[in-house]
């Protein structure tokens, strides 16, 4: 498991370690592997034109430190220094004793950022609030623009350590060099977009893993633990009967991919209901279909309900009133009543939703600009509304848990290319698969967008996909888990 903590538990965590160390030593630890991070990026050192920019904080000093480091090892190293009047005295001495030099922000420094071969970002920290400063976003678009590699020192300038946002001009970092504990924004678009390629640096954070993670992602070997396995005495039943209420006259389409994430999900049968059985049987013959309506459908373990349900709301009800974990998706969104899902929350029955940005706006009644630039905030004022586990979908799927507490997984899979129609409706019969077979919703939600993303990337390949595509492959990706676990 991947954690990611907040800006708070990381800077408790640094006071108690310097306390037990000589002064100055947590900065050197973190400069050293900033400077060996930026020596294997740079490949040579020697020779090479490394460019500085600094802040007024400890972030400014680990670049100067680490700037020092590569000057003694031959690089042309030159700190632009953005508050020259709080720049880390002890960074800069030993940078003009290392043979760096020390200019200001004006006077040909955007000339210098676009011509080095390497930029280090260390304008601002992890505390950092809101967008750049005026006087540091001309040297930032240099950085952009200019040949060399970008390095952020911990986090890229501008962006928010805690939630992912980015308000106002930031940073693009090739690289980021990040210390000690993983934050929130290093995981979550659209501050991850602006990351780059994520290193992480040990310096000795030992007591940061005592403490509740803000977000989470699972990796393989976690995905591994949780997938369903059937055993000796296993049969369809005992692996989980999913039902899935889906499709319409017009969108019979989806009930047919919803059907096909389902049979792919580790459950051991598929009943379908809606007015699409025709199309689902002549895709699926092992699904069980039935034109009697959820409540006489059948035994399940759980429903999916929504995908192309246009404006069937009475079906919508009917699946939220029973007592099995029912996973709710695109037109079932809306056609569910607050009262009823919050219901379900309060008696402990498990209920999760899966919205793309468009539709949890809707839900929360704000533009779908405002859900796509503040992930965290939106899936966790969803679960605390609906008092259900939600996985909003995007650039980065985050799943909360009901009520909006806890940690916030963060999916880690995926590609562009799965932002196709009908991907969602798969994804929502592997979640209500996965929850017919005895996961959390939480950890369903979590495993579906897992390898559903995995699914995606292998059917891809670089190229676009449709989404009876990411269907076929789901077998794949799951067998690319379990590989991994040994």
């Amino acid at each position: 498991m991947r954690t990611a903590y907040s800006v708070e538990t990381v800077r408790a965590a640094e006071r108690e370690l310097m306390a037990r160390l000589p002064e100055g030593a947590l900065m050197q630890r973190a400069a050293a592997g900033l400077a060996a991070a930026c020596a294997d990026v740079l490949g040579r050192v020697y020779g090479s034109r490394v460019v500085l920019l600094v802040g007024s904080g400890d972030n400014g000093g680990d670049a100067l430190y680490a700037g020092a480091r590569l000057a003694r090892r031959g690089a042309g190293v030159r700190a632009v220094l953005l508050a020259p009047g709080r720049a880390h005295a002890g960074g800069l001495a030993a940078l003009r004793r290392a043979g760096g030099s020390v200019g200001s922000d004006a006077g040909g420094a955007v000339e210098l950022v676009e011509q080095a071969d390497l930029v280090v970002d260390g304008i601002v920290g992890i505390g950092g609030k809101g967008g750049l400063r005026e006087n540091a976003v001309p040297l930032a678009e240099a950085a952009r623009r200019g040949r060399g590699v970008v390095v952020a020192v911990d986090l890229p300038s501008g962006v928010d350590a805690d939630t992912g946002e980015v308000r106002g001009a930031a940073v693009r970092a090739d690289v980021t060099v990040t210390f000690g504990a993983y934050k929130p924004g290093l995981l979550i678009d659209p501050a991850r977009e602006y990351a780059g390629v994520v290193r992480f640096v040990g310096i000795g954070l030992e007591t940061v893993g005592v403490r509740a993670p803000g977000v989470e992602a699972l990796q393989h070997a976690d995905v591994a633990r949780l997938l369903p396995v059937p055993g000796a005495e296993s049969d369809k039943y005992r692996r989980g009967v999913v039902g899935v209420a889906a499709g319409s006259a017009r969108y019979p389409g989806a009930a047919v991919l919803a059907v096909g994430g389902a049979l792919r999900g580790g459950a051991g049968a598929v009943r379908y209901v809606g007015p699409a059985g025709g199309a689902v049987l002549a895709r699926y013959p092992e699904t069980l279909v039935s034109e009697r309506g959820p409540a006489r459908a059948g035994r399940v373990q759980a429903w999916v309900v929504g995908p192309g349900a246009g404006d069937d709301a009475a079906t919508v009800g009917e699946v939220l009133a029973a007592d099995v974990p029912v996973l709710i998706d695109a037109d079932g969104l809306r056609l569910a009543e607050v009262g009823a899902v919050r219901g379900r929350g309060l008696r402990g029955v498990p209920t999760l939703m899966t919205p793309h940005a468009g539709e949890a706006a809707a839900l929360l009644g704000v533009e779908r600009e405002e859900v796509e630039s503040g992930r965290l905030a939106a899936v966790r004022e969803l679960a605390a509304r609906y008092e259900a586990a939600v996985l909003l979908k995007g650039s980065t799927t985050v799943v909360a848990e009901a009520g909006g507490g806890g940690a916030v997984r963060v999916n880690p899979t995926g590609t562009p290319w799965l932002a196709t129609a009908g991907s969602g409706d798969v994804l929502s019969g592997l979640g209500g698969s996965l929850l017919a077979a005895g996961l959390s919703a939480v950890d369903a939600g979590s495993v579906a967008a897992y390898l559903h993303g995995l699914a995606g990337r292998f059917a891809a390949e670089g190229a676009p996909v449709a989404a009876e595509d990411v269907a076929g492959r789901i077998a794949e990706a799951w067998r690319s888990v379990v590989g991994a676990r040994g």
